[in-house]
């Protein structure tokens, strides 16, 4: 007996192997293509954010190569859940279509066991997916980032921005009001020149240009055209006289030649050491206690700089701090009679010096605040980053756990469908993800939940689904959720019993008469007991709530006479069978079954008053309900008479 339970065990052992074995195939097929598939779509939609610093630059194939690779390599960590989320979909899909589904259910195999090697699977890449962000992804996105810089300086003949000023080009900076993308002019040119010094700095005014490069790509050549030229006449070595003598120059058109080497070349590394999806989790943790320190630093000085400039206490002995309090409690002084009684000019002058105090004051605390504020920033990007390598490996998870459940519930396979959801699903994790980034980063969300929002909200739908479908419980049921909305809603559901074809059994047309005369006696008494019109007590509803069954079995009785009368040849009984209402047998007594909750929901004064007047909406109801079904009892009795 016993040899004999161990081999069936083994038996079902060796099934569940070939079944893993089987969906583990199926799964790692699609795997490979959606994630490819995933891979190039992310990357046409990063590039199409860059395809400005692209177009037009001249850049070599190799740079170019590097650029779609290290791209490549950042967007792999993205891609990851989009491909576990389509193609456990699919699987699972093209499973229950196929009907494959149906017999692994029928061999008495469960949900969870045709999952556990899909499990295995994407717990392995949510593994690689960390390790991927914490190793191989920040030295890509620092590569990157070196690129993206490169490009926006190779070319800066068409990288001017209007209504800002330009530093691109060396030794000046460049404002220009306007520029039309067509022709490439430029309209409303300022430009400040400074080659050595202040002293022989040079301001040129310009109705329009254009700025073009040479064949060899070694300069700039500005064109400009009616303007004017103000230029300092001083060299530096004779800068501590008192003038400074300059010279003006109108002119219709002028070229300048600027010192400029197009040739491309990688950005110092350097000035990308605060960009936190550059580093890896060691690294961001150091950074962030270097920048604490570095920070925390500067408030102190801050703080001691504060006390002497703005509360400053001179230095007393403790005899003469004691005589001081006592002199200010003996004397009283009226600030404000004292300012009256100065002169009109003395009057002005301490206004003036105390308005300009606080406005300096103001501007050395915004300046103050600048930096402060930017060392918060930094530090809010590295925790975020630091955050996100741990929520977007999870998200492998999730998106499998909504992936597969989802499969075995739709049962359609293909690229149709699948894609539908898929994309839906990633694109509410995009939304989610985005805003709970920026938030963060701007400081108005805690860290913490604006990069767990995503997972908090798809979390619970994956263990809704899952649950979903390990029971066999259908998701997309439309009237059921509309079901559920009228009764949350309080909205009215109406009858639709039509007349059957093939009828077996008879109503009892006798039987039924009599039973809806005892309910018309039921609701009578109902009505004299508990009089529905009348406001119900608030204590009583909230505190001594006392079990009111009787309008539930009432509509259970009248239900059971209805389902009995459908079956009638009688269009005038149809009829009348419609113009039942359905019943709410629970709305008009307490707002929940639980007396805690009811006390609870009593404390929150916005809560219970809305809850209460609901409960008092619905005993209305309930009142006028209960006169159309004694009025459509009695039409049907006087019917059933005349059969």
């Amino acid at each position: 007996m016993i040899f004999e339970f161990f081999m069936l065990l083994l038996q079902a052992e060796m099934r569940i192997k070939k079944l893993d074995i089987f969906i583990a195939k199926q799964f790692g097929l699609l795997f490979v293509g959606t994630f490819f598939i995933c891979q190039f779509v992310l990357m046409m939609q990063f590039l199409w954010r860059y395809i400005d610093e692209l177009i037009g630059k001249g850049l070599s194939v190799e740079v170019m190569a590097q650029f779609f690779w290290y791209m490549g390599l950042m967007l792999v960590p993205q891609a990851l859940p989009l491909a576990i989320l389509l193609s456990s979909l699919i699987t699972f899909g093209n499973l229950g279509e196929s009907s494959e589904l149906t017999a692994i259910k029928a061999a008495g195999i469960s949900l969870m066991q045709a999952f556990r090697s899909l499990i295995i699977i994407t717990v392995l890449v949510m593994v690689s997916s960390f390790y991927f962000q914490n190793n191989i992804g920040p030295s890509s996105n620092m590569k990157l980032a070196q690129l993206l810089i490169s490009m926006k300086q190779k070319s800066p003949e068409l990288e001017i921005p209007a209504g800002v000023f330009y530093d691109g080009t060396p030794h000046c900076n460049l404002y220009v009001q306007k520029k039309d993308l067509k022709t490439g002019k430029l309209y409303g040119i300022m430009i400040y020149r400074m080659t050595n010094s202040y002293e022989d700095a040079a301001i040129i005014l310009a109705d329009s240009g254009m700025l073009q490069s040479t064949a060899e790509k070694k300069h700039l050549v500005l064109s400009l055209y009616s303007g004017e030229w103000f230029e300092n006449m001083q060299s530096s070595e004779l800068a501590n006289s008192a003038a400074v003598p300059y010279r003006r120059e109108t002119f219709i058109s002028k070229k300048i030649v600027l010192d400029f080497d197009n040739d491309f070349s990688l950005t110092d590394a350097s000035s990308l050491s605060n960009n936190a999806k550059a580093k890896s989790l060691a690294k961001i943790k150091h950074d962030i206690d270097s920048i604490n320190q570095s920070y925390d630093s500067i408030g102190r000085m801050y703080l001691a700089d504060a006390r002497i400039r703005y509360y400053h206490q001179p230095f007393m002995s403790k005899q003469d701090s004691l005589q001081a309090v006592k002199k200010a409690a003996a004397t009283k002084v009226n600030i404000d009679s004292l300012f009256e009684k100065m002169p009109t000019e003395r009057r002005l002058s301490v206004v003036n010096y105390a308005s300009s105090d606080v406005q300096q004051a103001m501007n050395d605390l915004d300046f103050k605040s600048m930096i402060t504020n930017v060392g918060d920033r930094l530090i809010r990007d590295h925790k975020i980053e630091a955050i996100n390598k741990f929520t977007l490996a999870l998200s492998c998870l999730i998106f499998f756990f909504i992936g597969a459940p989802l499969g075995a519930i739709i049962r359609k396979g293909g690229l149709g469908f699948p894609v539908i959801i898929s994309v839906m699903v990633f694109i509410t994790f995009f939304i989610l993800d985005n805003t709970g980034y920026r938030m963060s980063r701007s400081g108005i969300w805690a860290i913490w939940f604006g990069k767990g929002l995503a997972s908090a909200v798809l979390g619970p739908l994956a263990v809704f689904v899952t649950y979903k479908a390990t029971n066999d419980s259908t998701v997309f049921n439309i009237d059921m959720y509309k079901e559920f909305i009228f009764k949350l809603l309080g909205i009215r559901l109406k009858r639709h019993i039509f007349g059957k074809e093939v009828i077996i059994n008879d109503p009892a047309y006798t039987e039924d008469a009599v039973k809806l005369k005892h309910i018309n006696e039921d609701i009578e008494a109902y009505n004299k007991e508990h009089r529905l019109k009348k406001w119900p007590n608030f204590i009583n509803v909230f505190f001594k709530y006392q079990p009111d069954h009787e309008i539930e079995r009432i509509s259970n009785e009248l239900e059971a006479v209805i389902e009995d009368l459908s079956n009638t040849k009688n269009k005038y009984i149809l009829h009348n069978i419609n113009q039942y209402p359905v019943l709410s047998p629970k709305a008009h007594t307490r707002p929940f079954e639980r007396k805690w909750l009811n006390i609870l929901a009593a404390l929150i004064v916005p809560l219970g008053t809305v809850l209460y007047l609901r409960m008092w909406s619905f005993r209305l109801r309930l009142y006028r309900d209960l006169k159309v079904v004694t009025q459509v009892n009695n039409d049907i009795i006087m019917r059933t008479k005349e059969m």
